[in-house]
């Protein structure tokens, strides 16, 4: 039988090779495997079970390089077990009958941020505390102290607690909002679903930053606000609300306000920034309540009036499709004073184009109360202008 063996391929011959030839080979190897091992050595990460190794420094160049090396678990560890204390139950009490007698209608969390000798001031949300004829706080220990409500913002969905006691000895700081990344880690603590998972710990990640969300505050059923919040993945659930979104140093970034609970989405929760929180609870602190400007009027937005009396009714000019229509105004208030009347359409505000009725309350929340602006409306198809001194509502009117 006959072979083809022309594929085959056959290794030339090698010369033989002196044991000396050996010997200096092998020290050769020794020596640069032994120059490899000293410079390496100090950047791989040694002992058992993952744990971190200690920072080493390199010259390269004219430049020193520190590397080190952070064990993220380790870190998360000792920041929850710093800070977990300052992050506390609040539970809202309701009297339920005739006789007095209270019931709990529901618990969230809060933080505490601020410490004056037994007297501390805790944060939560608007909705943790609505309607409570009493507020407790229960701490680490299980103990519980009575709670007086400072004041709340229904708009911005916050509120301050004071609570005086000699139990509370940790006071969470907060860190800057503006300057957290999507993708950084952060951690969020506070009581899912009542106090029987009290302090529950979760990690996640900050999944987006300057999210806009449409907020009904006075129950009309149309969006009425945009409420800026940083969505994250960290389980945040039923309870979570008033707890604190924590970066890695352990600085409070964020208050848990909400999650977006729908059968088909998953891992969306809300928290209100730390930038947004620091104005509104230093004015609860001081005044009860948040001090903002007003116009004094009702309105609607453009778009959700039927087109016919776009033409008919306000005669507005073809190109004008989006705005602000003024449905009743009060004479005594800034636009009423300023000669606003019924059915004009804001198009601007202090030099920014008004598209509805939510653009319209963010521009008009930006200023202070005692600034001029100029407003830019239609009335009977001319376009007019005015010029508005902002004023803080009356509590009448409120």
């Amino acid at each position: 039988m006959d072979y083809n063996r022309d594929d085959e391929q056959y290794a030339p011959e090698q010369p033989r090779r002196s044991k000396r030839g050996y010997f200096l080979s092998s020290l050769i190897g020794v020596i640069v495997g032994a120059a490899l091992m000293g410079l390496l050595l100090p950047y791989w990460t040694g002992g058992d079970h993952g744990e971190s190794s200690k920072s080493a420094n390199q010259r390269i160049g004219s430049e020193q390089v520190k590397t080190v090396n952070v064990n993220i678990n380790d870190a998360v560890t000792n920041m929850v077990s710093r800070v977990s204390d300052s992050v506390v139950g609040v539970l809202n009490i309701q009297k339920t009958d005739i006789w007095g007698e209270g019931g709990e209608a529901g618990s969230g969390s809060g933080v505490i941020y601020k410490k004056n000798g037994n007297t501390s001031y805790i944060v939560t949300n608007h909705h943790v505390i609505e309607g409570a004829t009493e507020i407790e706080i229960s701490l680490k220990d299980d103990s519980r102290v009575p709670a007086e409500l400072i004041g709340s913002d229904r708009l911005m969905d916050l509120a301050v607690l004071k609570v005086k006691t000699d139990k509370i000895k940790s006071v969470a700081q907060f860190g800057n909002s503006d300057q957290v990344k999507v993708g950084e880690p952060v951690i969020a603590i506070g009581n899912p679903l009542g106090l029987e998972f009290a302090g529950s710990v979760t990690q996640g990640i900050i999944s987006g930053t300057e999210r806009a969300v449409p907020v009904d505050s006075n129950g009309d059923g149309q969006p009425d606000w945009n409420a800026e919040v940083l969505q994250t993945d960290a389980a945040i659930n039923p309870g979570n609300s008033g707890g604190a979104l924590m970066d890695i140093s352990g600085k409070v970034v964020g208050i848990n306000s909400m999650k977006i609970a729908e059968s088909a989405v998953e891992g969306i929760g809300l928290s209100i920034p730390s930038k947004l929180v620091i104005p509104v609870i230093q004015d609860l602190e001081k005044y009860g309540e948040v001090r903002r400007p007003f116009l004094g009027i009702e309105m609607k937005s453009l778009t959700d009036i039927a087109s016919y009396h776009w033409s008919q009714t306000l005669k507005l000019p073809k190109g004008v499709k989006t705005g602000a229509v003024i449905m009743g105004v009060d004479a005594f208030s800034p636009a009423g004073k300023a000669g606003l009347k019924k059915l004009d359409v804001i198009t601007g505000f202090d030099g920014h184009k008004v598209n509805d009725i939510v653009d319209l309350r963010e521009r008009l929340y930006r200023k202070k109360i005692g600034d001029r602006v100029k407003i830019t409306f239609y009335r009977s198809g001319k376009k007019k202008t005015a010029e508005v001194k902002l004023t803080e509502a009356d509590r009448l009117q409120k």
